[in-house]
C-alpha cells in the first residue's frame, strides 16, 4: 500500500492510498478513523484526480459529522462500563 496523496483539512487528516487496483481514502480525527475503498475501474480514468472530485466539502462534512457520532457512541459505551 502506498500513499498517493494527502489532502489538507483543518478538521481531519485525509490520506489516499493505492493498493491492488483500488484507492483507499482514509479519514482520521484523533483516535477515530474511517476508510472508503474505490476500485480504479469504477472511475472514469483520471486516476487520483477522480478521487479528488468525489471528496467535495459536502462529503467531508458528512464524514466529520459521523466522527462526532462515533465519539458519542464510544464515550457512552465506555461510561457504561466505568473503566
Amino acid at each position: 500500500m502506498r500513499v498517493v496523496a494527502e489532502l489538507p483539512h483543518p478538521e481531519c487528516k485525509i490520506t489516499i492510498f493505492s493498493m491492488n487496483q483500488k484507492f483507499i481514502i482514509k479519514f482520521e480525527q484523533g483516535t477515530f478513523e474511517q476508510s472508503y475503498k474505490l476500485a480504479e475501474l469504477d472511475l472514469s480514468g483520471g486516476g487520483v484526480n477522480d478521487v479528488f472530485e468525489i471528496l467535495d466539502e459536502e462529503f467531508i462534512q458528512t464524514v466529520i459529522a459521523r466522527f462526532k457520532v462515533m465519539r458519542a457512541d464510544f464515550t457512552a459505551a465506555y461510561n457504561r462500563h466505568q473503566y
